[in-house]
C-alpha cells in the first residue's frame, strides 16, 4: 500500500471532472457518497503512460491499493498524475485531513496493443513498437532473454547519452 499526503496548507482544490478517478458528483464543494468498489467510473491507463486526474476538494491523502500496478504523484495544483506500471486493477482512495473517506475508485492498467506487434515463437514472445517502423520494445510477458537483451541495450544507450551530455 502506498500513501501520499497532499502538500499542507492547500485551501482549495478544483472540482472533479465527470470522468476522473475519484467520482464526485457536484462541483460546489459538496462531496458525493463514496463510490462502492467496482461501481462508478474507472480510470483506464496504459502501461508506461500517465493520466492527469483532479483531486476532490479537501483531499489530503491518496492511497494506492497496489503500487506495483499504478502509482500516483500528487501535485500542488489540485491534480494527481496516475502512472500505469503493470497490467491489472487496483484502487485509489481519497481521504480528508481527518481521515474521512471522500471517494474510492478503480484504476485499470492495460497494454498499449494498438502500436505493439507481438511475435510468438513457440513459448517465447517478443514485442516490437510499430509506429510507423517496428523496433524492439520490451513488454511484460516477453521471453527473459529477449527482455534482458533489449533492456540492456536501452540502458547502455541511455548511459552513453547521459555521459555525452556531462562532457
Amino acid at each position: 500500500m502506498l500513501i501520499i499526503r497532499a502538500p499542507e496548507g492547500r485551501r482549495r482544490l478544483t472540482c472533479w471532472a465527470a470522468a476522473t478517478v475519484l467520482a464526485i458528483t457536484a462541483c460546489g464543494g459538496a462531496a458525493a457518497a463514496p463510490q462502492q468498489r467496482g461501481q462508478g467510473e474507472s480510470v483506464i491507463v496504459v502501461v508506461d503512460h500517465a493520466k492527469v486526474v483532479r483531486l476532490p476538494e479537501k483531499a489530503q491523502t491518496v492511497i494506492v491499493g497496489n503500487p506495483a500496478i499504478a502509482d500516483v504523484s500528487v501535485q500542488r495544483n489540485g491534480v494527481m498524475i496516475v502512472t500505469g506500471k503493470s497490467f491489472g486493477v487496483t484502487n485509489l482512495i481519497a481521504l480528508d485531513a481527518n481521515g474521512a473517506l471522500l471517494a474510492e475508485s478503480l484504476v485499470r492498467v492495460s497494454a498499449a496493443s494498438d502500436e505493439v506487434l507481438t511475435v510468438q515463437r513457440g513459448m517465447q514472445r517478443e514485442s516490437y513498437a510499430c509506429n510507423p517502423n517496428c523496433q524492439p520494445s520490451v513488454q511484460i510477458g516477453d521471453a527473459q532473454d529477449y527482455f534482458a537483451g533489449v533492456a540492456g541495450q536501452t540502458t547502455a544507450r541511455n548511459g552513453l547519452a547521459t555521459t555525452a551530455t556531462r562532457n
